[in-house]
């Protein structure tokens, strides 16, 4: 193309783009609050009987809920009981484990640290913490751990804390994990925030448990809110944890003990300790009229860092995660934060909020994840907004964690050897010890009884997993902890390696014979 014709036609385009800059309409005003008090007095008035028929739907044991509006605690209440068997009543002081609602609780500990919302984009890890790749590890933000947006894979160190290794050995053995591409992927990880979490409390010279003390617990009159495993199990007025049986009956059959991720995981709370966090995040970081946490920093929390959700049809809306935050906006442009708590082992929690209403709900529980917890909080806003729930939320709900926990289970059926299976060979080609960089020794061994059959040993423990053989090379055994997936795939290999299906996910799941 000429260049006098280029320039004139660059020109061109430049005035075109200006006239229609020029003739554009403003932008649309922000969003403003719909909800009356009469709305919300509705939704308020539902509560009891949502609960209450969520709980006997589900069989959960015991729920506490608080709901804040315009700084006030509107409504405050314990249901069922501590543990199933016995008379202990939940009430509005029961301390319940929140098991991820501690992410954006860990979010407002941090931003109480900070000064200016740029703060959370500083370069801050643990001495000798990395990722796999070099360069990643020097440009990590704690903004960027809170966010998920670092590469680390799903839930990456999870099984590590499962098999019983602490929290020094699990974030010193993520840079084996692989990387997804920086900043630009969303994968959801506990012991990465975890990481950046215990930096910033490490850069202050105290514990996490202290920081979160003194930066928020004490300030806020969090009296009854820990970050500690053995603080919630001396605390007299508990709610322990439930999982439900094949034939519908809870049960407090497992303990959950999750110190290795402790900010991102392991705070235990109550619902009028958590009315009292509600009010301090509605209110940008004041408190009964003392700034607590700078509001500046606090609002970095509630915006979108990365897109967890993209939108699955063209007019389809996109999700968002903050810093330790669910970030959304609805069809009146109002933004929405949220986040679910889930312990496989015994516990469910959802905080809501609209901060342009004022208006926020907790939900704590102590079952393990069927819906309730998510649905007390959809049905409540769905109230207010509409006078009555316009979808069955804890159907919808209760499907959804149906389907993760059956997602994760094998494709293979290893209670159903196949018709004709190829015979083990002796155990004596199985047994010894294997070594695997990221999950440490595993060592197969036979029974001490001289009766045959052989057992698998992992962790720093070890855990022991009997085998079952399934055919030829190939024997299960049934996963245990809050990460189980049912029986999974043992498989041996005549060149001295051993693959175990469950831990094989990124490619790490692989251990050599020494």
């Amino acid at each position: 193309m000429d260049r006098r014709l280029r320039a004139l036609t660059v020109a061109g385009v430049a005035l075109l783009m200006a006239a229609g800059t020029a003739m554009a309409p403003s932008p649309p005003p922000p969003p403003k609050p719909q909800l009356s008090d009469a709305q919300v007095d509705t939704a308020l008035a539902r509560l009891d009987t949502a609960i209450a028929e969520g709980m006997a739907e589900t069989g959960v044991p015991g729920a506490a809920v608080a709901v804040v509006r315009q700084d006030k605690v509107v409504y405050l209440k314990g249901f069922g009981l501590r543990k199933a068997g016995q008379t202990d009543r939940v009430d509005a002081d029961t301390v319940f484990q929140i098991a991820s609602l501690s992410k954006p609780i860990a979010s407002t500990v941090v931003a109480g640290t900070l000064n200016d919302p740029a703060d959370w984009d500083r370069h801050t890890t643990l001495p000798g913490f990395a990722l796999k790749d070099p360069w990643v590890t020097a440009h990590l933000t704690t903004a960027d751990l809170f966010s998920h947006r670092s590469g680390l894979p799903d839930h990456a160190g999870d099984l590590l804390e499962d098999l019983g290794y602490d929290q020094a050995y699990i974030l010193g053995h993520l840079r084996e994990e692989p990387l997804d591409p920086f900043r630009a992927s969303y994968a959801y990880t506990n012991f990465g925030l975890t990481a950046a979490a215990e930096a910033v409390a490490r850069a202050h010279g105290v514990s996490w448990q202290k920081l979160s003390e003194d930066t928020l617990f004490k300030p806020a009159g969090m009296n009854r809110t820990a970050t500690t495993f053995a603080a919630f199990e001396q605390a007299t007025n508990k709610a322990v944890t439930h999982v439900r049986a094949a034939d519908g009956t809870w049960s407090a059959r497992f303990v959950r003990d999750p110190d290795a991720q402790s900010p991102a995981g392991g705070v235990s709370s109550t619902a009028r300790d958590m009315a009292r966090w509600l009010r301090l995040q509605l209110g940008t970081g004041t408190l009964d009229g003392k700034q607590i946490v700078k509001a500046g920093p606090l609002a970095r929390t509630h915006l979108p860092e990365i897109v967890s959700q993209p939108p699955r049809s063209p007019d389809g809306r996109a999700g968002f995660y903050g810093l330790g935050w669910n970030v959304s906006y609805d069809d009146a442009g109002r933004l929405r934060l949220s986040h679910s708590g889930a312990f496989a082992l015994g516990a469910n929690t959802n905080v809501t909020m609209l901060p342009l209403e004022q208006l926020g709900i907790v939900v704590l529980t102590n079952g393990a994840p069927v819906g309730l917890a998510d649905a007390i909080a959809l049905d409540f806003f769905d109230t207010a907004e509409h006078g009555k729930p316009t979808t069955d939320w804890l159907a919808l709900a209760g499907s959804l964690y149906a389907q993760e926990e059956e997602a994760a289970r094998s494709d293979t059926d290893y209670t159903k050897p196949p018709p004709d299976p190829r015979p083990a060979r002796a155990d004596s080609a199985y047994t010894g010890t294997y070594e695997n960089p990221y999950y440490g020794r595993l060592t197969v061994t036979t029974a001490a009884d001289g009766k045959g059959g052989l057992t698998l040993a992992l962790g720093p423990a070890p855990m022991r997993f009997p085998l079952t053989h399934y055919n030829g090379d190939t024997f299960s055994f049934e996963t245990t902890g809050e990460n189980a997936v049912g029986r999974t795939g043992v498989t041996f290999a005549e060149n001295g390696t051993v693959r175990i299906e469950y831990l094989d996910a990124n490619g790490l799941g692989t251990f050599t014979r020494g």
